[in-house]
């Protein structure tokens, strides 16, 4: 990621919107060139970023006021996402960049998450409160659901790997947040009545060289077929593990499991139509990333 430049595609015609969008692009730009001057960087993203966070919770305010005010049907789950960066994302995203100092791959994260976020929410869910587009997020589970979701995964992570995640989205909405390239296994399930459902894992390539390294007891210096072919494994036994999260055991059975590219797993979740009703994006200790998306 080199750039971020405004484009007036990303105006909705909501003039104290589009200022606001334009003044968090413009921080962001910003805050990218500073990463390029490593004895300025840790003060000046600590100050940029606090900016940041500041204007964007100012904006959230001043747009969902705008939604209430023209009785906007699809405010609540708006806010739910405005909310869920702002309470879980943005603070997770923080705590990486001061527990790794501030380090280069951390803004990275910072940044890259951010405008992906950016570009995604302001296409599709600011464009749809002026009827430009449809919005994506049509299903809200319930709390109760991601929550007992959530703790699966993170038990479960623990349980096959030893190490710690948290959650940071609970609205993956298919943004690139791999520093690298990204591996992505799609789990494929079949009813009897011929029902389907799938379910996909991403990691990191940095994850996945990490996970492999220790499980071998050596360190893998690159993702080939044979490493991909392990992770794939370990991610139909991820989800073995889950099954009864997802009342799979005693109504679908495994059919497939696929690996994709990045660009596969947007495509066959169809993310520019409708977003899946559960797509979560985790961090673990070692602050590499990964989601679970499922519908």
């Amino acid at each position: 990621m080199s750039e971020v430049k405004w484009n007036d595609r990303f105006n909705i015609g909501v003039e104290i919107v589009d200022r606001a969008h334009r003044k968090l692009f413009s921080i962001v730009g910003k805050l990218l060139n500073l990463t390029e001057d490593a004895e300025k960087q840790k003060h000046a993203c600590q100050e940029g970023i606090k900016y940041f966070k500041s204007y964007t919770i100012k904006h959230f305010a001043e747009e969902e006021a705008y939604m209430r005010k023209i009785g906007y049907q699809g405010y609540e789950i708006h806010k739910s996402l405005h909310d869920n960066l702002q309470n879980q994302t943005l603070p997770a995203l923080e705590e990486e960049m001061e527990a790794q100092d501030y380090s280069a791959e951390s803004i990275q994260h910072f940044l890259g998450i951010c405008v992906g976020w950016l570009n995604v929410h302001i296409m599709i869910e600011d464009c749809a409160i002026t009827g430009k587009t449809p919005h994506k997020w049509v299903h809200k589970p319930a709390e109760d659901e991601l929550v007992s979701l959530e703790k699966a995964v993170i038990q479960t992570f623990h349980d096959l790997f030893k190490l710690e995640a948290a959650l940071v989205s609970a609205h993956y909405s298919g943004e690139d947040f791999a520093s690298g390239k990204a591996l992505c296994f799609r789990m494929s399930y079949r009813k009897a009545d011929g029902q389907y459902t799938q379910a996909v894992l991403v990691y990191e390539e940095q994850m996945v060289i990490k996970l492999i390294s220790e499980l071998l007891g050596k360190r893998v210096n690159r993702v080939d077929k044979t490493i991909a072919e392990a992770m794939k494994l370990i991610s139909g036994k991820f989800m073995e593990c889950m099954e009864t999260h997802f009342s799979l055991k005693d109504s679908y059975k495994l059919e497939k499991v696929n690996i994709l590219s990045f660009e596969q797993l947007v495509r066959s979740f169809e993310f520019e139509k409708q977003f899946p009703p559960y797509s979560l994006l985790f961090r673990t200790e070692k602050n590499d990333y990964f989601a679970l998306c499922v519908k």
